[in-house]
């Protein structure tokens, strides 16, 4: 994931390795410090074990225990940090084997997912008792940890950095008002419920009424595009829609700069997956597009509506577009929410910022702090 590589790499006071069970697309997220673990060849029959016949979260071997501890000691590692709260729960032997600290970062479905089941809800209990610290990418996720057993005083915020260069401010020009323009809309990320996409599709047909030149792109791969393909041609609007599947961050950015508005309406999934703050609407803001978002997840604590953004309900197409009509009605709006939401991003989120602020921490932990 691109803020997790962003985040390790843009570390430069401690020395960083990482430990993986598989490495892919190595051209894409170059790193040299990596030491592979793989599961083991019956991992299948352990997960099936623990989950179907005692309905528990699985846990690693003995084995894989031993393995990882070896490559935490051969590395001198002082301090152990665990990407996503439900691998901690997975990695519970190793937190509790090792003899340093370990650290755990919560980013949205990791504190949701399951935790319908009381030997899952326990099990992560006993996971926050074992770490020293608990970070998490929102206020709105800080609510979910502590309402899942963890105590408040091992609970930090630490945000999504976003590297500002890769993604400068632009001022847009938008088209005229008078129902000719050819708005262009965008919406980035994963493929998948928790999205919003079918909300997207269904304002955007309602805004194409009244602005029949209007184009929307939707950047990224996931299980749902055949599912939005077939919704985008029932509501008639399939030669207005372009799925690009997954592309570069180059042309991400190159793709942003072109458009007028970026929507993310964000809704809670079936399984009670939400959305930490996204990081392709934190892109967008910094790249100078005004955002149309939902009151979801951690969304509103980088979005004031009406200032750096405008949130509108969850799973309500029509609200939508009744906000996108309107704001195009009114270019000065626009231009005002897009200054904001850049100068949002550039205050709060700023990788170089937040990376310096993780370093802290990890000084912190290692008795090496100020």
């Amino acid at each position: 994931m691109w803020h997790i590589y962003r985040q390790i790499t843009a570390l430069q006071r401690v020395a960083s390795a990482v430990i993986a069970q598989k490495r892919e697309n190595s051209g894409r997220f170059p790193f040299d410090k990596i030491d592979i673990v793989p599961k083991p060849a019956l991992h299948f029959l352990r997960r099936f074990w623990f989950r179907q016949l005692r309905d528990k979260p699985w846990q690693i071997s003995v084995g894989e225990l031993r393995a990882l501890i070896n490559v935490l000691e051969r590395s001198n590692a002082r301090l152990l940090h665990i990407y996503f709260g439900h691998i901690a729960v997975h990695l519970l032997p190793l937190i509790r084997a090792w003899k340093n600290q370990s650290i755990v970062s919560f980013h949205g479905a990791d504190a949701m997912v399951d935790m319908n089941k009381p030997a899952y809800r326990e099990a992560t209990r006993q996971m926050f008792d074992s770490v020293k610290l608990v970070l998490v990418r929102s206020e709105s996720l800080r609510h979910a940890v502590v309402d899942l057993g963890c105590d408040e005083k091992k609970i930090e915020v630490q945000r999504t950095g976003i590297p500002l260069d890769e993604f400068p401010f632009r001022e847009r020009n938008f088209p005229a008002s008078d129902g000719g323009g050819e708005w262009r809309f965008v919406q980035a990320g994963r493929l998948i419920e928790k999205k919003g996409l079918p909300v997207t599709l269904r304002a955007f047909a309602g805004f194409l009424k009244r602005y029949p030149n209007a184009t929307l792109t939707i950047a990224g791969e996931g299980p749902l595009l055949g599912d939005l393909q077939e919704l985008a041609g029932e509501l008639k609007i399939d030669n207005r829609v372009a799925f690009t599947g997954f592309i570069s961050q180059e042309q991400l950015r190159d793709l942003y700069h072109v458009s007028h508005i970026f929507l993310h309406p964000s809704e809670t999934g079936p399984d009670g997956n939400q959305e930490g703050i996204p990081n392709s609407m934190l892109e967008a803001m910094a790249s100078g597009l005004p955002v149309f978002a939902t009151n979801h997840g951690g969304i509103p604590e980088a979005i004031e509506h009406g200032m750096s953004g405008v949130l509108v309900p969850e799973r309500d197409d029509e609200e939508l577009a009744w906000a996108l009509l309107n704001a195009v009605e009114d270019l000065h709006f626009l231009s005002q929410v897009a200054r904001n939401g850049a100068q949002v991003v550039g205050e709060k989120f700023d990788l170089r910022v937040q990376a310096r602020r993780l370093e802290d921490i990890y000084l912190r932990m290692i008795g090496r702090g100020d």
